[in-house]
């Protein structure tokens, strides 16, 4: 169920993306549906109106409508929201959200990475990392980084569906499987 969800927000995404970029507009509309889901979180009575069927369709649209004004959303973006409510998809705001920034991420030629590291990085290595990262998908790498207690030592970068494993483990797994003849 959670891959349809998934689906279902890359598609939504995809088509609100596709007409930002015909007006030129997908880092302020990125921005507007950040608001909502922003506003949703801070007002979860909000939350239940918008995104709980049993709430009449014609009700979330006003809420949508009264919330829009107060936040600044554009006709675009409310548009796009009620037709959310008229497909029952407006539970999956915030997937939507999350894969229109990896659009407009990627349009802009930037990729999101994860970093895991045993233990915290200092800004040379950070960067080095990055710029390595960089070479090899050849985008601008956003990086989160977190510190993993789990890791004997090293690092483990994920970009997109690429995983660098520069940890001690699989370091020692390999130098084990050379040194046996496993690999």
């Amino acid at each position: 169920m959670a891959a349809r969800g998934s689906a279902a927000a890359q598609r939504y995404a995809k088509a609100l993306f596709s007409l930002t970029r015909d007006e030129q507009r997908a880092d302020a509309v990125g921005d507007e549906l950040a608001g909502l889901v922003a506003t949703m979180n801070a007002v979860p009575t909000l939350r239940d109106v918008l995104v709980r069927p049993l709430y009449p369709a014609a009700e979330r649209r006003a809420a949508l409508r009264a919330v829009g004004e107060r936040i600044g959303l554009s006709t675009l973006v409310q548009h796009f929201l009620s037709f959310l409510i008229d497909q029952r998809r407006t539970r999956d705001i915030e997937a939507i959200l999350d894969e229109y920034r990896k659009l407009a991420e990627a349009a802009a030629g930037h990729v999101r990475g994860e970093v895991r590291s045993a233990a915290p990085l200092d800004d040379r290595q950070l960067e080095r990392l990055r710029a390595a990262l960089a070479r090899r998908t050849g985008s601008v790498v956003d990086l989160e980084v977190h510190v993993d207690p789990q890791l004997l030592g090293g690092v483990v970068a994920r970009v997109g569906d690429l995983v660098f494993d520069g940890s001690l483990r699989t370091q020692l797994a390999q130098l084990r499987a050379s040194l046996t003849g496993e690999g």
